[in-house]
């Protein structure tokens, strides 16, 4: 066998412990947490899990193309969301897609009629006068207490913003008589649950709203408590029996019921208690709400507020029904703004508001003003959505689907193991171990990015995953091809393996930065399915880089100190006989050449 030479690098010192140390601790830190999480298992999507899948592509009215933004995308996503919830579906998710598609996945095989009726339908938004209103549990839910003129914490005021309506009542905090109840008043909270300034009863509510004692009229005694007399026997029993506790119950109250009749619904307190109520008629459509803003309001120090303004139409239908509650006791004084028949707010008022414009205010926040405003607005885009795909994947067909997803991905790791050990022998040891690693990493990952992000593996996404064996086995194999080019020029294993890492390294983060590449542009110009796809590539990219940093190169490192890959065994793949390696260049001195003398 040719001697070997050593190059300059053999000392060249490294510390392989510390970063196998590092990728262990990643790997037992992100398996706890998995564990931790209760999701042991990467979520499954709906061609693999079975359900159905609906796509819906926004489409705006002509001159209206500005609709479509992401806020009022945002705001769609949050109605159908509370929709699909309303079906009694776990797992369900609503997102967007691009800039104008929104995916509604519901596994499990849900009806898919059901679905589309749920999903594909425009918002309805109503102003419904409040009857009677109560928690759940059965406890009195009194109308909010009055207060000053400062918001504080858990109360609000509002006015109209053309200043057309006074405030309620100039008492200080101290002067106004708070409810007897022990009931929390509403207030601000993140589904917007607002009390306006102008929209304030100027007297203090009773105890409970089951006594209207300022109209002198006394409640029914078959109706339940609260029900004011006259109140029809049918809408009673339905109160009665509503329990808002319960998502079913949620969705079905007031199904059947046009604007023009009662009806009952469901509501959260700002303790995120459920309250139900009897609602008259609506008395303001949606539509008739021009814009909603959610606003910062610096000049009388109210914080965030949400102002309406209303059409011409909707202008008068709103002063003719604030001036009516304005007269009524508590909770008749409320109207509720109902969308997609679940109460977002409920306030009260005091006089009737006029001008053509409101202003809700009190203890917002931005988020919070922002969803109320964005719910008050969304009645009234001009945007539709129109479906553009149904998929419904039965549970057994979605299973097979998997499973042979999963003996794809066998034969396709099996077959680069089998060729790795042919071609590599004891050297493709090392590189069964990263793709190993990988794997783990990969599947952990998976298993806490469902409950995380809601990633969900469907069929492209194994796709991506087999195709990324290919790719991590790639930058083993450009590392070892670097390793034998060294000892054939002649240097021993450990001084090759340090001199082949930096030529290696470039040729793998070009490499994986252009996978990468792909993978982010595909993620962002495709929508659906195909998504999973470039995520589950681009994913394991990134690990492809993480696994051969931490785990192969210091791997090697280790194993090119023991006598079995140093000696050049003839089965460790790494025999310099076997690759041909040249012998040394020895050098020689040159004779001198004969010193001639010359003469003068």
């Amino acid at each position: 066998m040719a001697a070997l030479k050593k190059g300059n690098n053999a000392s060249v010192t490294s510390k392989p412990w510390r970063s196998l140390a590092l990728i262990l601790i990643a790997m037992v830190a992100l398996t706890g947490g998995m564990f931790a999480s209760g999701h042991d298992t990467p979520r499954l999507g709906i061609d693999l899990a079975g359900g159905t899948s609906i796509t819906l592509a926004a489409v705006p009215e002509a001159g209206q193309e500005s609709a479509i933004n992401p806020t009022n995308m945002a705001t769609a996503v949050s109605i159908m969301e509370r929709r699909v919830n309303g079906l009694g579906v776990s797992e369900a998710e609503v997102q967007t897609q691009g800039d104008r598609n929104i995916i509604v996945n519901i596994p499990k095989g849900t009806n898919s009629e059901q679905a589309r009726e749920q999903v594909g339908t425009t918002a309805k938004l109503y102003f419904r006068p409040v009857v009677a209103t109560e928690l759940a549990a059965g406890g009195a839910a009194p109308a909010p207490s009055a207060t000053g003129d400062a918001p504080t914490e858990g109360t609000e005021g509002a006015r109209t913003t053309d200043g057309a309506s006074e405030k309620a009542t100039d008492k200080t905090p101290d002067e106004a008589s708070p409810s007897a109840s022990t009931t929390p008043s509403a207030d601000a909270t993140a589904r917007g649950r607002a009390v306006p300034e102008a929209l304030k009863a100027d007297t203090t509510p009773s105890a409970s709203p089951s006594t209207p004692a300022e109209t002198g009229a006394s409640p029914s005694a078959s109706a339940t408590d609260g029900v004011p007399a006259g109140t029809d026997d049918k809408l009673q029993a339905q109160y009665a029996a509503l329990d808002c506790t319960k998502a079913d119950v949620r969705a079905s109250a007031g199904d059947g019921a046009k604007a023009t009749d009662s009806t009952v619904a469901c509501g959260q307190n700002s303790q995120g208690q459920w309250q139900k109520y009897i609602l008259g008629p609506a008395a303001v459509d949606g539509t008739d709400v021009d814009e909603a803003k959610a606003v910062l309001n610096t000049q009388t120090g109210a914080g965030w507020t949400v102002t309406m303004d209303f059409t011409d139409k909707g202008s008068q239908k709103f002063a003719d029904i604030t001036g009516k509650l304005a007269q009524n006791p508590s909770p008749q004084n409320q109207f509720a703004i109902v969308l997609d028949g679940e109460v977002v707010s409920d306030p009260y008022v005091s006089q009737a508001l006029t001008g053509g414009n409101a202003e809700i205010s009190g203890n917002f926040t931005q988020k919070s003003s922002e969803e109320l405003a964005n719910m008050l607005s969304y009645g009234a885009l001009p945007l539709t959505f129109r479906e553009d795909s149904v998929t419904t994947v039965t549970a057994a067909l979605g299973g097979d689907q998997l499973h042979a997803g999963l003996i794809a991905g066998a034969i396709g790791l099996a077959l680069v193991v089998l060729y790795l050990l042919v071609y590599y022998r004891g050297l493709s040891f090392i590189a069964i171990a990263s793709l190993l690693v990988s794997a783990s990493l990969t599947y952990v990952i998976m298993a806490l990015l469902g409950p995380t992000i809601g990633f969900a593996l469907n069929l492209p996404a194994v796709c991506g995953a087999i195709v990324a064996i290919g790719i991590t086995a790639d930058s083993f194999i450009v590392y070892f091809e670097r390793v034998r080019d060294e000892i054939r020029e002649g240097r021993v294993l450990r001084t090759a393996v340090e001199r082949a890492w930096p030529r290696a390294r470039r040729t793998i983060l070009v490499s994986d930065f252009v996978s990468f590449l792909a993978a982010a542009v595909l993620f962002v110009v495709t929508v659906g399915k195909v998504q999973g796809f470039a995520f589950t590539l681009g994913l394991t990219t990134v690990l492809d880089v993480v696994v051969v940093f931490l785990f192969t190169k210091p791997l090697l490192t280790l194993m090119a100190r023991r006598k079995f890959f140093a000696g050049g065994h003839k089965w460790s793949g790494l025999d310099p006989k076997a690759l041909g390696a040249k012998p040394p260049l020895r050098r020689t001195r040159r004779p001198s050449a004969p010193v001639q003398t010359k003469e003068a």
